[in-house]
């Protein structure tokens, strides 16, 4: 039975399984090739997620950009590859994982939508695309390209697309081999809250 705003929610007891089997996903990560980029899977999350914190974003903003990625993670070995840069469609196949450990939806559609605002800036902005990265240009070519203009009203029609140009920002700038951020473990109790409370 679903609980009204005003009922407290009942705490999951099986939330801290949900949250081990993401970190241990994630921990997994470190030792995964971020596509090419000079970072690994688990560095471009913690980097994504720690720009979300600075700029002062909320809670389910920062878990989208701790787990806009784990579709590359979680997708099975049979799962369509673009060639060398990824798996197909990572961001639906991301989203679904989420879904089905009850991340909140919020959540669950940034993981979905950050493809997407990197074909609707594409589309907007010429000098978006010349500031891809070489991976994120060849990955552009999988995802379908730029918008088209029906496709990018749709887009703008979305009620998170602003959180997900946001999103998309973090994405790209989470790519510094240099750059020093707090750990996965950081990050523990923010899954816990979320998950808790679904």
């Amino acid at each position: 039975m679903s609980t009204t705003p005003d009922e407290p929610r009942v705490d999951d007891p099986r939330a801290d399984d949900r949250v081990d089997e993401i970190l241990a996903l994630l921990e997994r990560a470190g030792e995964v090739d971020y596509i090419g980029e000079g970072v690994s899977q688990l560095v471009h999350a913690l980097q994504a997620a720690d720009l979300a914190r600075r700029a002062a974003a909320d809670d389910e903003a920062v878990l989208a950009a701790l787990l806009h990625d784990v579709g590359h993670l979680c997708a099975g070995p049979d799962a369509p590859r673009m060639g060398g840069v990824g798996v197909m469609c990572h961001e639906e196949i991301g989203a679904a994982y989420l879904v089905r450990l009850g991340l909140p939806q919020r959540v669950t559609e940034l993981v979905r939508g950050h493809v997407a605002a990197k074909r609707y800036l594409v589309s907007r902005d010429s000098g978006y695309l010349r500031r891809l990265s070489d991976a994120s240009r060849v990955t552009l070519n999988h995802q379908g390209g730029p918008m088209s203009p029906a496709e990018r009203h749709v887009f703008e029609s979305l009620p998170h697309h602003e959180d997900l140009l946001r999103l998309r920002s973090w994405d790209e700038h989470a790519k510094d081999p240099s750059r020093s951020v707090p750990d996965l473990a950081s990050y523990r109790s923010l899954l816990r809250i979320c998950l808790a409370e679904r």
